[in-house]
C-alpha cells in the first residue's frame, strides 16, 4: 500500500500551494470594460459544475492541505442557491479562511448571512466614486447600490474588508486619492491593480491605458505617510501601511512587480478547468473525473495533485498586440 505524501501540494519549482481561488459562475450583473466585451456570450448553465461538485472538489482540496478558498465569478452572489455552497464550505475542517470576491450589488440581500456562514474576509471591486464615471466603466452600473452593498458588509462585522481597484489611465487614475480616502476612512484595506490583458476587448488599447504601480504610489505618497508592510494575505498585494489609519493600500502589479516567485494559488473555473496559473492555459480537466467518479475521491485526489506537475514557474503577460490568453477575466474567477 502506498503512503500519501503528507504534503502532496507541491508544484515543480517547490512552492506549497494551499490558496484554491473558485469561480462559480461566468455571468455577472455589470459588464466593467477590462473585464470583458460589451456582448458576452455566457456559457450555458448545462456546462457548469453543480453547487454540490465545487463542494467536493473544495473538500478535497483541504482534506490534500489547502488552506485557503476564495469564491469568485463572474458575479458569484448571481449564482442560484449560492449560499449552500458558502454554508458547506464553511463547515469543512481543516478550512482556515473562506473569502468572497465581490461586486457588491448583491451584499445588501446577502452579507449576513455570508458572515454567519464563516466568510471572514471580502474583496469588493469599485474604480470610481463618481456616478457617470461608474456607469461607463460598468456600462450598467449604478454607483449607489454598490456603495450600499459596502454599507452592508460593514455592518455585517467581516474581519477584514478590501477595496479592489483597476486604474486605468485616463479613465480612472485622477481618483486614486479619492478612492484610497474612502476605504481608509472607513476602515477598510485597498489594492490597486494593474489591469490583466486577459481576452480580447472593445473599449480600450490596454498599452495606452496601462497605469503602473510606482506611479500610483508616487501619486499616493503626497497625500498619505506610506511604509512598506510586512504583512501579507494569501493574494498578490504588497502592502503599505499609512499612518493614522488602521487600512492598507496595496499594490497588485503582474507587470512591474511580478508576483509568481511565491504564488501560491490556483484556479477552478465554473465549468470545473482546473487553472495552474493566471495567465498560462495549462489545466486539468476535473470535471470528466468528478462525473466519472461519483463515489471514489481517489480518483479526484489523484488529479488534483497530478496537475500540480504542469503549473509553471509563472505568466507572460504582454500588454501590447493580441492576449495570449482568449479566455476573459470573468471566465477565469478574480
Amino acid at each position: 500500500m502506498t503512503t500519501l505524501d503528507p504534503q502532496p501540494l507541491i508544484d515543480p519549482h517547490g512552492r506549497r500551494i494551499d490558496y484554491l481561488r473558485i469561480s462559480v459562475t461566468d455571468r455577472c450583473d455589470l459588464r466593467c470594460v477590462y473585464c470583458m466585451s460589451e456582448q458576452m456570450q455566457f456559457l450555458p448553465r448545462a456546462q457548469l459544475l453543480t453547487l454540490e461538485e465545487i463542494g467536493r472538489i473544495a473538500e478535497r482540496f483541504v482534506a490534500l492541505g489547502g488552506t485557503r478558498i476564495r469564491i469568485t465569478g463572474g458575479e458569484p452572489l448571481v449564482r442560484q442557491n449560492i449560499l449552500q455552497l458558502f454554508e458547506h464550505l464553511g463547515r469543512l475542517d481543516g478550512l482556515r479562511e473562506l473569502t468572497l470576491t465581490t461586486n457588491a450589488t448583491r451584499l445588501r440581500r446577502f452579507a449576513r448571512d455570508l458572515r454567519q456562514a464563516g466568510v471572514a474576509r471580502v474583496n469588493i471591486s469599485l474604480d470610481s466614486l463618481d456616478p457617470q464615471r461608474f456607469r461607463r466603466m460598468t456600462r450598467v452600473g449604478r454607483l449607489e447600490q454598490v456603495l450600499d452593498g459596502i454599507d452592508a458588509a460593514l455592518e455585517a462585522g467581516f474581519e477584514r474588508i478590501k477595496i479592489n481597484s483597476v486604474i486605468l489611465k485616463g479613465r480612472n487614475d485622477d481618483e486614486a486619492i479619492g478612492l484610497a480616502r474612502f476605504a481608509l476612512d472607513r476602515g477598510m484595506d485597498i489594492s490597486f491593480i494593474e489591469e490583466m490583458p486577459l481576452g480580447l476587448i472593445d473599449d480600450h488599447d490596454r498599452a495606452e491605458a496601462y497605469c503602473s504601480s510606482d506611479a500610483l504610489l508616487d501619486r499616493l505618497q503626497t497625500r498619505f505617510r506610506l511604509t512598506p508592510s510586512s504583512a501579507r494575505s494569501a493574494g498578490p498585494s504588497r502592502y503599505y501601511e499609512v499612518e493614522g489609519h488602521e487600512g492598507r493600500i496595496g499594490f497588485i502589479s503582474p507587470h512591474s512587480h511580478n508576483f509568481c516567485a511565491d504564488c501560491n494559488r490556483i484556479r477552478l473555473t465554473a465549468t470545473g478547468r482546473l487553472l495552474l496559473c493566471l495567465g498560462q492555459e495549462h489545466s486539468a480537466d476535473l470535471k470528466s473525473v468528478i462525473r466519472a467518479h461519483p463515489l471514489d475521491d481517489a480518483p479526484l485526489d489523484g488529479a488534483l495533485i497530478d496537475a500540480l506537475r504542469l503549473k509553471p514557474a509563472g505568466h507572460d503577460f504582454d500588454l501590447a498586440g493580441i492576449p495570449v490568453i482568449q479566455r476573459h477575466m470573468n471566465s477565469t474567477g478574480g
